[in-house]
Order: structure tokens, then C-alpha cells, then sequence
């Protein structure tokens, strides 16, 4: 049985940085992952979005 999960890039989309590395499964979710999450550049919780 092959793992389904898969690594992704989390960047802000205010300052454009990729701050934050996470798995998800690729077969139970079809759009991209958008997570609120802090910015140490930014020095504020903003969205992050999943990059290709």
C-alpha cells in the first residue's frame, strides 16, 4: 500500500517567504491548503498558501 501523503511548501502571501513545511493527503483533498499561521518576517499571523 503506498503512502498517499505528500510534502508541501506553506509561503505568505504578504511578504512571499516560505516559512512552513507540511504533509497532506493528496487523494482526500483537492484544492491547495491556505492555513492562518504566524510570520517571523511579517511578525504577524497571516494566511499561508500551499505553492506548486
Amino acid at each position: 500500500m503506498a503512502d498517499k501523503s505528500k510534502q508541501v511548501i506553506l509561503t505568505c502571501t504578504i511578504c512571499l517567504n516560505r516559512n512552513y513545511t507540511t504533509s497532506r493527503n493528496k487523494s482526500n483533498a483537492t484544492t491547495r491548503l491556505e492555513l492562518m499561521k504566524f510570520c517571523k518576517h511579517c511578525n504577524q499571523q497571516t494566511l499561508h498558501k500551499e505553492t506548486k
